[in-house]
């Protein structure tokens, strides 16, 4: 139809006069559904007979893992490599460096993968253990989208700080798109992390988080100010150990520090450090 091929001229036209993420920009920039299907995989692989409708036992487990880890890396070098060489935009000697890079950082990522199911098993274990609404750990691995956003957290985390670029923001918005959480993969988060119920957490870029902690839904713990002068600064708070904050508290600045122990109370608004032990409500710390 004559209408249809002019709007088809109208959409190509637009590419060229407005550009985007199209034709050659295509091939050097990550793909949202490849590193979402990389995510996938790697759930499988932390949590194996529960992420997918493989029937696993001792003799299937081998080769699905195999063959899991075989996709996982091929695909990952792929869009590694386009994420450094659209950072760089150019090619030689530093093609080849970004294929290199990127294929030992998807090795380091497998690699790496013991080390997360730990964590997550301990994620795991916290979630069991805060809320009385929890089954068994089967039920917190199936169902909570807070130990969803953690797990997709760990795997982007650990490529944030071995430098990938875009693709950790890739599944941390694909996370936060699922569950409702948001979590820069560049913060860092300790052990045994607890988000209950989880809808509307926001956690910064520069937030620091011990170990014990546990959070409700609707946390805030952002930044006092938003200047794009402020991206290299601690602009997001700092969580020590053992503490719990309550739903819909807002916790701000870089220079804050909630001490270990103490407890954050619902509808909060907490901006200046709080010492170790006190417990904050909307009258003040006690």
């Amino acid at each position: 139809m004559k209408c249809i091929d002019e709007a088809v001229e109208k959409i190509l036209e637009s590419y060229k006069k407005y550009g985007g993420i199209n034709l050659d920009e295509a091939r050097i920039f990550p793909n949202r559904q490849n590193v979402i299907d990389v995510v996938h995989d790697i759930q499988g692989l932390i949590f194996p007979g529960y992420r997918t409708a493989e029937e696993l036992d001792n003799l299937t487990l081998r080769f699905v893992t195999g063959e899991k880890v075989n996709r996982i890396v091929s695909m990952l070098t792929r869009e590694i490599k386009k994420a450094l060489m659209f950072m760089i935009q150019d090619g030689g000697n530093e093609s080849r460096q970004c294929i290199s890079l990127a294929e030992k950082t998807a090795l380091a990522l497998i690699e790496e993968i013991p080390e997360i199911r730990r964590k997550v098993g301990l994620d795991v274990q916290a979630a069991f253990a805060g809320d009385p609404a929890a089954k068994s750990t089967e039920d917190v691995i199936v169902s909570y989208p807070g130990l969803e956003a953690i797990v997709v957290y760990r795997i982007a985390h650990f490529l944030s700080v071995s430098g990938v670029p875009v693709i950790p923001r890739i599944m941390s918005e694909y996370a936060h798109g699922k569950t409702g959480i948001d979590i820069n993969p560049a913060a860092k988060i300790g052990e045994s992390f607890f988000i209950d119920h989880g809808t509307g957490v926001v956690i910064g870029e520069s937030c620091e988080i011990g170990n014990n902690v546990k959070i409700y839904q609707g946390v805030t713990l952002g930044a006092l100010s938003v200047k794009k002068e402020l991206m290299d600064k601690k602009r997001h708070p700092t969580i020590e150990d053992d503490v719990t904050i309550y739903a819909n508290a807002t916790i701000l600045g870089g220079k804050t520090v909630v001490g270990k122990g103490s407890i954050i109370g619902g509808n909060t608004w907490v901006t200046s450090s709080v010492p170790a032990g006190s417990v904050v409500s909307q009258s003040g710390v006690i």
